[in-house]
């Protein structure tokens, strides 16, 4: 398997479609274990103003045969400083993406947004129900109230 990122010099996706994302196969198969990935600074445009939006994301899965490599993750998702979107597009598009490209045993993201006209929006999807005998801990992000 050759991965386009890892040890590479890759710049930054011109847009998320342009993303290409790496799965190299699952170190620990047979294991069931949850993968978290954190995005404090996670950013995209307003679909209507063209102003920036924040959030705090949040991707927890199992893995199945593949994981995602994790430079490849972060330039997809750098990809989206750029990209006009609402808050659930963003989320749900990211979950989705990752869903059907990685075929995960089971995947779920939080997009914890900061405000827009003064409402925080926060967003949740996941694949189905969480895997039995998996340890899977709350994502911990609080209600907001200056989030940090």
């Amino acid at each position: 398997m050759t991965l386009k990122h890892l040890g590479q010099v890759s710049a930054l996706p011109a847009s998320p479609e342009e993303a290409v994302l790496d799965y190299p196969p699952n170190p620990r198969p047979g294991s069931p274990y949850l993968v978290r990935f954190v995005s404090p600074e996670f950013t995209s445009l307003c679909p209507v103003t063209g102003q920036p939006d924040f959030a705090h994301l949040v991707i927890d899965y199992v893995p199945g045969a593949t994981i995602v490599e994790s430079k490849s993750l972060k330039l997809f998702l750098g990809a989206f400083r750029n990209h006009a979107g609402f808050h659930e597009d963003c989320t749900v598009g990211i979950g989705q993406r990752l869903f059907a490209e990685m075929k995960p045993v089971w995947l779920r993201i939080g997009g914890y947004w900061y405000p827009r006209g003064g409402i925080p929006i926060d967003v949740f999807w996941q694949s189905g129900e969480p895997p039995k005998g998996v340890w899977i801990p709350d994502q911990d992000v609080p209600g907001y109230r200056g989030r940090g």
